[in-house]
């Protein structure tokens, strides 16, 4: 497995967890993201969203031994995609992007970039050899 793509998987993780929050947010001020799911994208859920991102990027600077690391992310993101389908069988996307469109945008994209995220996380975690 190449160091480099592994690095740059984990720094990709933490970019589109960084700074997603804070572009479809708008710097945790849109209310729309918090009032759609106030329990898990509240400001507060939202900043750990962004803290998850820190400690993937932190990951990324480690270099090997990270197949324990991985194992978790891969947990970490497979809750948020049961979330984000959950959310999905009990909303509507649509009146969502009726009352804001960054916070449609946001819903719809956050559950397939975790499951993209999971995916490349558990491969990391499948392929890597014990430390």
């Amino acid at each position: 497995m190449s160091r480099i793509l592994v690095r740059n998987g984990f720094v990709a993780a933490g970019a589109m967890n960084i700074v997603g929050v804070l572009v479809f947010s708008r710097l945790f001020s849109n209310a729309a993201i918090n009032e759609a799911d106030p329990v898990v994208m509240s400001n507060f859920g939202l900043l750990m969203i962004a803290v998850w991102g820190l400690a993937y990027l932190g990951a990324a600077s480690i270099g090997v031994g990270v197949k324990w690391l991985a194992g978790a992310f891969a947990i970490e993101k497979l809750v948020y995609v049961l979330v984000w389908l959950l959310w999905l069988s009990e909303n509507s996307l649509a009146n969502l992007y009726a009352k804001d469109l960054f916070a449609g945008i946001f819903y719809s994209i956050y559950g397939p970039n975790d499951f993209v995220f999971m995916l490349f996380f558990t491969w990391v975690f499948l392929t890597q050899p014990r430390a």
